[in-house]
């Protein structure tokens, strides 16, 4: 992330948590319980910061969609660095975190995750004049650049486990997503494995020169789970909080609410089956 940008979040992420306070202490005083979700404001558009420096996104409008069916609560979001989502979730100083979260068992281990909230339809982004990669197969040995802890990046770690002879080359950074795929651009690296959606978007807004390689069935079970979640501390009242947010997604799947979210953002309905 570059310093500019990483200013203007640190700045946005400042307002918002001063409204935190004000909001905690305003719900104290209703009688209802805060809860404080963290996100990095990237990937974009799961979760992003508009021009105004208002927090917004498919997984930012689905926190807002569930806790709306649950009175017993209010809401404050707070705006921190990826790594930081993680590390207040271990501390206790947020609740849950919303991030496009894939299912890993390590983090299993150390938080609680919701229902699934998005259903991942991941795809190949390469360079145009690039004919090496055509399949998923292709990829063993080739190179690719992500950021620790987003649902591809967690897939392909998972495929490496399950291929350890010829594994795929990762290199773990913090480069935005249009940084990243304008190196796959450039031939800096060979590949990127992202969200079908969002690299068609990204492509269009960016007229960057890739193709797009769908995978299969066959090789989207490869790399486990499509699914994004949320995730919640483990502290004292964490397994009442998740069973009250599934709760809530059931509503907004069954109210086709979810559905709305997702053709907003997507032109489709990616809700979980």
């Amino acid at each position: 992330m570059n310093y500019k940008k990483w200013l203007s979040i640190l700045a946005v992420g400042s307002l918002l948590l001063t409204g935190c306070d004000n909001q905690k202490k305003a719900s104290e005083a209703k009688g209802k319980e805060t809860i404080i979700i963290a996100t990095s404001g990237a990937p974009s558009p799961f979760t992003t910061v508009d021009e105004k420096g208002e927090l917004m996104g498919y997984d930012i409008d689905v926190v807002k969609a569930i806790f709306a069916t649950l009175p017993q609560y209010e809401i404050s979001f707070e705006l921190t660095e990826f790594p930081s989502v993680l590390a207040g979730l271990d501390a206790q100083r947020y609740q849950v975190g919303a991030n496009n979260y894939a299912m890993n068992e390590k983090r299993k281990e150390k938080y609680f995750y919701s229902e699934p909230i998005f259903k991942n339809q991941y795809a190949i982004a390469v360079a145009k004049n690039n004919n090496d990669i055509k399949q998923f197969a292709d990829l063993n040995g080739k190179s690719t650049e992500v950021t620790p802890g987003l649902n591809y990046a967690t897939a392909l770690a998972l495929y490496n486990e399950q291929h350890p002879n010829n594994p795929v080359k990762i290199v773990y950074s913090e480069a935005d997503l249009l940084s990243v795929l304008q190196h796959v651009e450039t031939g800096q690296y060979d590949f990127q494995l992202i969200d079908k959606v969002m690299l068609s978007q990204l492509i269009n807004e960016h007229n960057l020169n890739l193709k797009i390689i769908e995978l299969n069935k066959e090789d989207a079970d490869c790399i486990g789970s499509p699914y994004s979640y949320l995730l919640i501390s483990k502290g004292a009242k964490g397994e009442q909080l998740t069973k009250d947010i599934n709760e809530g997604i059931t509503k907004i799947i069954s109210n086709g609410e979810l559905s709305k979210i997702s053709d907003h953002y997507f032109r489709a309905d990616y809700s979980p089956e």
